[in-house]
């Protein structure tokens, strides 16, 4: 029986349970077991190696479990695997964008891959929800890395996936880039989509999740709200101390207005972050 769209609002966006896989004998996931709303940032945190790139993949009908289950929008990915893909994006731990193409163009061959109508259309209208109209004819490789990443993201829309996966997607970019991302993760979740994010950064987690799960020795050994994890440990006590700016309040207020007019007028290197 085929759920009605009010029961299938209230499933969960990715439900998980008791996922397993290993490498010959390297047990990588033991037991994985989450769900994700539908709307919200979910953060898989976990130190490098901990399976977070093997739970992406598996949800995203990249890899097969050894055992478990686990669905995408109701979908199974090991059944169903062509309907999850229909329905979601990733975007990997590097930018997938063709530098010799300019930022719109990347835009307008995504769309026409997907055999969209009025792909120009389609490419101009994300260029400016992520802040990239002023470079859209630009070559990606003059773009600095939190550009390239914003392209990124954006190129993953194209078809409005309901679950977008982002798997470490700060990695490698300097500070101001990093809040670039963040901004353009958080209105994704305001527009509806629901993101899995996975970081090994306590504060990306910290900044944008709804819900928090951290996979370690292949196991969710933690999985609630960033409230709900704070109430783990004891009582904060209560000192009174002067507050010194952190090295990012320096940065960040020294470069001003978030780097983007800067951005702008930038052409001198293959994507570098000055």
């Amino acid at each position: 029986m085929t759920a009605t769209p009010t029961a299938r609002a209230q499933e969960p966006a990715i439900h998980v349970q008791g996922l397993e896989k290993s490498y010959k004998k390297l047990e990588v996931l033991r037991g994985v077991d989450f769900d994700v709303a539908r709307g919200s940032i979910f953060a898989l945190l976990g130190s490098n190696g901990a399976g977070k790139t093997t739970v992406v993949n598996i949800l995203s009908t990249l890899l097969k479990a050894d055992a478990g289950t686990a669905s995408v929008n109701g979908l199974d990915v090991a059944t169903q695997a062509a309907g999850v893909r229909e329905s979601i994006s990733l975007t990997g731990q590097f930018a997938a964008v063709d530098e010799i193409l300019s930022g719109r163009e990347n835009l307008v061959l995504v769309a026409r891959l997907r055999h969209l109508k009025d792909p120009g259309t389609i490419a101009d209208h994300l260029l400016d929800r992520f802040a990239l109209s002023d470079a859209a004819a630009r070559r990606v490789a003059t773009y600095s890395g939190g550009m390239r990443r914003r392209l990124d993201i954006a190129m993953s829309l194209i078809g409005n996936p309901q679950v977008i996966f982002l798997d470490e997607p700060t990695a490698g970019l300097d500070p101001q880039a990093r809040i670039e991302v963040w901004q353009a993760v958080r209105e994704l979740a305001e527009q509806g989509t629901t993101v899995l994010l996975t970081t090994q950064y306590l504060d990306e987690a910290e900044q944008l999740a709804d819900r928090i799960a951290i996979l370690h020795g292949g196991r969710i050994i933690v999985d609630g709200t960033l409230t709900e994890l704070k109430q783990l440990l004891p009582p904060a006590k209560v000192e009174y101390v002067e507050k010194q700016p952190t090295l990012e309040d320096v940065f960040l207020t020294i470069v001003g207005d978030g780097g983007k007019n800067g951005d702008a007028g930038k052409g001198r290197g293959a994507g570098t972050d000055e």
